[in-house]
């Protein structure tokens, strides 16, 4: 494939055509902050975190699913940018019921690492405290929906991955949710394999192992990178 050239926060770079901003980025040793991203698996842009500025647009555009062009000049972090970013991480916390002292990722949590890093020390934005279930039906696992982001990468690793496709998302604005099969019961779904590449897949304590207390579940990140990789490596054969 043909390379092109452009800049990212002023770093000249050749990479190849197709490639997306997030993966040129990473190649040139930027960080862009992701929440719905994962290696391996298809990208939607659900959580926008990785929006970038790029010269002579009128927008903003995520970097997950926007891929690079000819002449392009990124910019990945400006004041807007970041303005933006912590904007979108207090609105997360402020539409779900994320109270970290009593979860189960408490300090191994992708959104509690990103209010840190966006400098997020309240939400400026009133709290909704939704009504929202807790799905503890499985006998090793659980969903507790308050802690549901929408990031979706549950969906996309039990169906890209493990081919299974128990996940998938129902309803619609502040009522939507994931589901297992047909909004039934996670328990009674027989489709559900047990594998746990859901729970690896999980950036907060939305999906857990049962028996897991208050910032008791780490994940294990090297599993979940083979997961997510295997395949493509020829690692394991379906």
């Amino acid at each position: 494939m043909s390379v092109v050239t452009l800049k990212i926060d002023g770093v000249d770079l050749a990479i190849e055509e197709g490639t997306t901003i997030l993966e040129a980025s990473k190649e040139a040793g930027i960080r862009i902050p992701t929440l719905c991203h994962l290696n391996g698996i298809t990208d939607v842009g659900a959580c926008r975190l990785c929006l970038v500025e790029i010269a002579g647009g009128n927008k903003m555009l995520p970097s997950c699913v926007t891929q690079v062009a000819e002449g392009m000049d990124i910019t990945t972090n400006s004041d807007q940018l970041q303005e933006y970013r912590r904007m979108i991480v207090e609105m997360l916390f402020s539409e779900g019921n994320h109270v970290c002292a009593v979860c189960v990722a408490n300090e191994n949590c992708e959104l509690q690492d990103l209010a840190i890093e966006v400098g997020m020390d309240h939400s400026r934005f009133p709290y909704r405290f939704p009504e929202r279930e807790i799905d503890i039906s499985h006998p090793q696992f659980g969903i507790d929906h308050n802690r549901c982001v929408l990031c979706t990468r549950c969906v996309r690793v039990c169906d890209e991955i493990e081919g299974a496709h128990v996940w998938d998302v129902a309803f619609r604005g502040a009522a939507a949710k994931v589901i297992t099969g047909l909004n039934q019961p996670w328990g009674t779904v027989d489709a559900c394999t047990s594998c746990g590449k859901c729970v690896e897949a999980c950036p907060t304590g939305s999906i857990f192992r049962k028996g897991s207390t208050v910032a008791e579940m780490t994940r294990d990140r090297n599993k979940l990178e083979f997961i997510v990789n295997a395949r493509e490596n020829k690692q394991w054969t379906r």
